[in-house]
């Protein structure tokens, strides 16, 4: 029979009143962006113009996309439509993780692309280099810390796959006694530091810096122009929105967990949806009280895991464990709360620090992501090459959609480079099935990964099968 895992009790083990309490006055909106800074929407597009590059979508990668395609050509035109506003949706709603990885992890770039994951690692390690000095050049300033991520066993088989990983990558491993010196929490069994793969940055900032150099360098950005339609022109592409139209040579597709607008590629996505929260700021008793004195981000390695990580006025961001999916691909506002998913956040939360008995969460938020069958991004192009699109990012979006931004614009040169010739850019993960398979797929591999936790990690059948058709994650 499977046994329980630590965090299936803590709704036992934590008294409910705690939890409520804990809970109570928590805004329902992303700390990150019920801020002050926040800066005033950009007017939408109206009229007619012209373009040598449309971006649509102002995430992370369409702001990427559009920053580095004026840093390679200053005199090309660009123009960045955004549905609302930028940083309203995955990009100001995320846990700030800037990962080097662009695969979910070695093993899971093993699973799906066993011939290049070494370089796929060498370029995610490039990347995230290439990101920190964009941010040196560009004067954004956003909290970046650059940590690492410190991966922590919470169950006792968990400990040896931390040793193994380890002993594969050179990592630093820190046994009870010392992950409990690095971060005190009686969950702590091990940890496993890498102290270069990833950094930590306010994620809003990031966007709205990025926004901000994208305007500097002369890329024309509008809000609140949501794009209704793409159509072939003689000599490119024409971009429609409630308001206006540009005539474009080149079209970049960044429009992440939404619908795209190339139809063949719908089905290659699902959005799911995560959820975090956030704590007051700590006292210096409560920082004392759990150490982490090195603040890196934080992670536990069972299949459904939490991220954590302070903020740059101490703060705890917990999030993930459910990733929830609605029937129909369904993306509705309401779908951003769930009193379900932050009463167990907030529950795990004071049973991995009891110490911290009385805090208060000051926000709860969840948000879409989009996810493909290989837990990491894919790419297409349409339109005679004239547009391109990236997606399927699983939560990497914060790091890899630079490099994402990269290919995109390498694609739409019409040259091969090193990227265009990866197996990562031009295999496509297998689309998911329509409904209602798809919801029932979901549930069925839920379920099955639940169980895996509960079974010391082993994978049954039908994690097993996934695996076996090339729809399995192993992070």
């Amino acid at each position: 029979m499977p046994s329980t895992t630590a965090y299936d009790l803590a709704e036992e083990r934590v008294p409910a009143g705690s939890i409520t309490d804990a809970l109570s006055g928590a805004a329902a909106a992303p700390y990150w962006l019920d801020r002050p800074e926040r800066p005033d929407p950009l007017p939408p597009l109206t009229g007619r113009t012209t373009a040598d590059l449309v971006v649509v979508g102002g995430g992370y990668t369409g702001l990427w996309t559009a920053l580095m395609a004026k840093e390679r050509n200053p005199s090309a035109s660009v123009v960045l439509l955004e549905a609302r506003e930028v940083a309203w949706a995955a990009s100001g709603r995320n846990g700030g993780f800037v990962s080097a990885s662009l695969t979910h992890g070695h093993s899971n770039g093993v699973k799906h692309l066993p011939g290049e994951v070494d370089l796929l690692q060498e370029l995610g390690q490039e990347n995230l280099a290439e990101f920190a000095a964009a941010l040196e050049r560009h004067g954004i300033d956003c909290g970046f810390e650059w940590n690492g991520t410190l991966a922590l066993a919470t169950e006792p088989h968990q400990v040896d796959w931390l040793r193994k990983e380890a002993e594969e990558t050179g990592e630093e491993f820190f046994d009870q006694e010392k992950v409990q010196e690095e971060v005190h929490s009686p969950l702590y069994l091990a940890g496993l530091w890498n102290r270069r793969g990833s950094a930590l940055v306010d994620p809003a900032r990031l966007a709205w810096g990025l926004k901000r150099a994208c305007r500097q360098q002369g890329v024309q950005v509008y809000e609140n122009s949501p794009v209704t339609a793409l159509s072939r022109t003689g000599n490119g592409v024409e971009v429609t929105t409630r308001g206006g139209t540009v005539a474009a040579a080149k079209v970049a597709l960044a429009t992440n967990a939404f619908p795209s607008l190339l139809r063949r590629a719908r089905l290659h996505t699902v959005p799911v949806y995560d959820y975090a929260l956030m704590t007051e700021p700590l006292t210096e008793a409560q920082l004392k009280s759990i150490g982490w004195s090195r603040r890196q981000g934080l992670d536990d390695v069972a299949n459904r895991f939490h991220y954590y990580r302070l903020t740059d006025d101490n703060r705890i961001l917990f999030g993930g464990y459910d990733a929830v999916y609605h029937y129909g691909r369904s993306l509705k506002n309401e779908h951003d709360q769930s009193e379900e998913t932050f009463r167990k956040l907030a529950a795990h939360f004071l049973l991995t620090f009891p110490q911290l008995e009385g805090i208060r969460f000051t926000h709860k938020w969840g948000g879409a992501i989009d996810t493909c069958s290989r837990f990491f991004s894919f790419f297409m192009k349409a339109y005679g090459g004239r547009v391109a699109y990236a997606a399927g990012f699983t939560g990497l979006g914060v790091g890899a959609s630079r490099f994402a931004a990269n290919v995109l614009l390498d694609l739409l040169s019409g040259e091969t480079t090193r990227r265009t010739s990866l197996e990562l850019v031009r295999k496509l993960p297998l689309p998911f099935p329509p409904e209602p398979v798809a919801w029932i797929g979901v549930k069925i591999t839920t379920a099955a990964m639940v169980r895996a936790d509960r079974r010391q990690g082993r994978r049954g059948p039908w994690l097993k099968l996934m695996d076996a058709i090339g729809m399995g994650f192993d992070s």
